[in-house]
């Protein structure tokens, strides 16, 4: 196999390579648009967290909660 022949294989090579490594970044782009981010980048998933205020809030109401339900047991 001559040189120029090689060269121009190893350029064919590359531009496929381009062209799936390019298909594959689109796909993950429309994929990431319909999955959430994965864990770390930022986003929170599940329950949104408590201040102090309301914190107390959710405690006062469930004490009253749980008197009551102990008073009817």
């Amino acid at each position: 196999m001559d040189l120029y022949k090689l060269i121009q294989h190893l350029k064919a090579e590359k531009e496929e390579l381009e062209r799936v490594i390019a298909l594959m970044e689109e796909l993950q782009g429309a994929v990431g648009r319909c999955i959430p981010p994965a864990s770390g980048s930022g986003q929170r998933r599940g329950r949104k967290s408590m201040g102090p205020e309301e914190r107390q809030d959710v405690s006062e109401r469930m004490k009253k909660y749980w008197a009551s339900w102990r008073k009817s047991v």
